[in-house]
């Protein structure tokens, strides 16, 4: 028998992803496949297209995952076996892979799920810049203009500083136990026992020498209110209510409060006698429903 090149073996692979792509079936991905590399030129997804780098193929619940560095940090795009009208997309700030049943819907509402990492930099201007240009890049895939965020506990801090700074190119936000104000996790500075470790990487990150600098700190979620509400997007908070690592007394209820005072559109759905684990809804329907609803409108 004829032996097979190695290059006639890569465009045996591709044809079989395109035609189960096609096909709207789970693609099952080998343990092989998983760790060979690839030069992104033409792919079965057009949003593969525009990286001349390389990335690994990983499986993502059933949806091809594509791997990769941009920038120095892991990124990741998954992509749907269809893509909706508008080519929407969700982009996860933090916690890759955690609850992801609401990721998964909307993959199979033909939603690309995009992530890149920019831990721990707690959404300060490096972690803005590295967002800012994974932006284009997505754009430049022919993703929709505008994306629903989508960020878990200190993820919300990440979520909201990029969307204060990118008002109309964003459809929604989704958040979850949400960090809106560094004091009150990490920092403990109030009902929250914090993280000491984590606060003085918050520090480091803004450049605070001390504890009494670092109070003052206006950077907050909380602190960008106005900017946020200008965006003219929904957002919906999902909390436990007995969540003792992020209260809701000391971020989202204060943020509800003054989202609303500024006319802005702001839903919480309280989870009674649940801590700040675990995240989203058992079932996701809630949530799915708001994001199909959000990106439908901001077509």
């Amino acid at each position: 028998m004829k032996k097979i090149s190695p290059n006639q073996l890569l465009f045996i692979v591709f044809l079989l992803l395109q035609m189960a792509v096609v096909a709207q079936k789970p693609i099952r991905i080998s343990s092989t496949e998983k760790n060979v590399s690839y030069n992104i030129y033409e792919r079965y997804d057009p949003s593969y297209k525009i990286f001349k780098t390389r990335f690994t193929i990983s499986d993502f619940h059933g949806y091809v995952c594509a791997d990769f560095s941009f920038k120095g940090r892991k990124a990741k795009i998954v992509s749907p076996r269809f893509t909706a009208k508008g080519k929407p997309w969700i982009w996860r700030a933090r916690f890759w892979g955690v609850e992801p049943q609401t990721d998964i819907a909307l993959l199979e509402h033909g939603f690309h799920l995009v992530y890149c990492d920019v831990a721990e930099l707690f959404g300060n201007a490096a972690a803005i810049e590295i967002w800012n240009k994974f932006y284009k890049r997505m754009k430049r895939a022919g993703l929709s203009k505008k994306v629903c965020l989508e960020g878990f506990s200190r993820g919300g801090i990440y979520v909201y500083n990029w969307a204060a700074e990118n008002p109309d190119k964003v459809a929604c936000v989704y958040v979850d136990a949400p960090v809106l104000d560094l004091k009150s996790w990490p920092g403990g500075k109030g009902i929250s026992k914090g993280s000491p470790k984590e606060w003085e990487i918050f520090k480091k990150d803004y450049g605070y020498t001390s504890d009494s600098a670092a109070l003052t700190f206006k950077g907050n979620p909380i602190d960008k209110v106005e900017q946020i509400v200008k965006g003219g997007y929904p957002m919906l908070h999902v909390v436990g209510d007995a969540d003792d690592v992020v209260p809701v007394s000391e971020n989202t209820a204060i943020f509800e409060k003054r989202v609303l005072a500024l006319g802005g559109n702001i839903t919480v759905i309280h989870k009674p006698g649940v801590n700040h684990h675990p995240h989203s809804l058992a079932d996701p329907t809630p949530i799915v429903e708001f994001i199909l609803k959000a990106t439908q409108k901001a077509r």
